[in-house]
């Protein structure tokens, strides 16, 4: 068989090539043609928010209350699990009564032997069977062993040491067994009061002077709220119960301290709370997401749409944080359409399909709430 030269064989070859490489493009599909890129976005209208400023806190008892023991000796019971709640006069402790009950019988025996010379004493009085000055003798002695089985009675009591107050109880002290005095070693254990329950915090001077009076006054502060360690906002409303008058020296802050119901408990002493002062309202500000606020070097600014469905930048003047939301004190409008997603798709200029939250791209963009009130009690706030 006789080869064809190559010669031959390679236009042909080229040939084809061209040939497939044309029908491939023809055939190629074509890919959809990009259109404006959808985009959430919120209608601005004013709203009223309360002036705020926020503090770390740390909770406290009302009422811290110690438990001593009166008398000594050696601690024979506990009768209550530390850390639950006792009520005032519940035994707490029990010290050993037998000492006591013993001075206890002495002093009454004696004390009936006093009662019972007065009675006989005063018969003779009565006769001149014995002088005055016996009688009144008689009379004092019988005083001294009342008075002295009074305390025995007291001692004898003490033994059983009790609960002075409601509240909860801290870890014991002293174990079972341990020789108990009376002096600076009687402490036994504690009791805290935590209904209501005290938020102890200090404001510095720079944070009191964004309050619309310039100055921390009990008449400036509006409400008191406190938010969680899980970020929630406690649902009642507490009020300021002490104030200093005067300002630390070297801190440059006032002490406060804010009081809260806590019937349910909720509140332990010791927690690291945040609390929230409330001064009155900001009026006709706007608030926009923090997602939807850009930082620059030159200051905020947001993504608005414009009249022509454009990217529309737009620089903004920022005060503090309302919930998650930015209080915009300045560069918005009523109407403005801020765009609070796809913020690193757009580009000034670019067109967009607006849209509401949650609705499909084109429909109505979601207005703001009227003017009005914003609540705080169920939007954590945070200070810029």
């Amino acid at each position: 068989m006789s080869r064809a030269p190559t010669s031959r064989l390679l236009p042909l070859l080229l040939g084809s090539a061209l040939i497939l490489g044309a029908c491939s493009k023809s055939e190629a599909p074509k890919g959809p043609a990009m259109g404006p890129l959808p985009v959430t976005v919120l209608e601005m209208q004013p709203r009223n928010v309360p002036y705020s400023v926020e503090i770390m806190a740390q909770t406290e008892g009302a009422k811290e209350t110690e438990v001593r023991a009166r008398v000594g000796g050696i601690l024979m019971k506990q009768f209550y699990q530390e850390g639950q709640p006792v009520k005032a006069g519940q035994p707490l402790f029990q010290i050993d009564r037998s000492t006591y009950e013993i001075a206890y019988a002495e002093a009454k025996a004696r004390a009936e032997q006093t009662e019972r010379e007065v009675a006989r004493m005063k018969k003779l009085v009565d006769v001149q069977g014995v002088s005055r000055k016996e009688y009144d003798d008689a009379v004092s002695a019988n005083d001294l062993a009342q008075a002295a089985l009074r305390q025995a009675q007291l001692n004898l009591s003490w033994t059983t040491v009790t609960a002075p107050v409601d509240g909860i109880t801290g870890r014991a002290e002293k174990s079972v067994g341990n020789l108990i005095t009376t002096g600076a070693d009687s402490l036994l254990t504690t009791l805290s009061q935590n209904d209501p329950i005290w938020v102890r915090f200090s404001l510095a001077e720079s944070e009191a002077a964004k309050l619309p009076s310039q100055r921390l006054t009990p008449e400036a502060i509006t409400g008191v709220e406190l938010i969680l360690p899980d970020g929630s906002v406690y649902p009642q409303r507490g009020k300021l119960n002490f104030l200093a008058s005067t300002i630390d020296p070297t801190l440059g802050t006032q002490q406060l301290r804010a009081e809260f119901p806590n019937k349910e408990g909720v509140l332990l002493p010791g927690q690291f709370v945040r609390v929230r002062l409330l001064a009155g309202e900001r009026q006709g500000v706007y608030l926009v997401p923090q997602k939807a606020v850009l930082q620059t070097e030159r200051g905020n600014l947001v993504m608005t749409v414009d009249g022509e469905g454009k990217v529309a930048p737009r620089p903004i003047q920022t005060g503090d944080w309302f919930g998650s939301d930015w209080v915009v004190l300045g560069g918005l409008h009523p109407g403005d359409k801020v765009i609070i997603d796809n913020l690193m798709k757009l580009k000034p200029g670019a067109p967009v399909a607006p849209h509401a939250p949650g609705a499909a791209p084109g429909a109505t963009p979601a207005a703001g709430k009227p003017t009005g009130p914003a609540k705080s009690e169920t939007t954590p706030a945070k200070q810029g």
